[in-house]
């Protein structure tokens, strides 16, 4: 749960930087989803 929420969070900072502005915001939305599919995978032991 953690990790979605935490994944969640980042995605939208990342999407409401912008890619071109923030290139370290778009960096932690990249982050957030490969988070996310870790959770998903149910490998929340990292």
């Amino acid at each position: 749960m953690l990790w979605l929420v935490v994944g969640v969070v980042l995605l939208i900072i990342a999407i409401a930087g912008g890619t071109i502005v923030h290139p370290v915001l778009f960096v932690l939305g990249v982050l957030a989803l490969v988070a996310f599919l870790m959770h998903r995978r149910g490998a929340s032991h990292l």
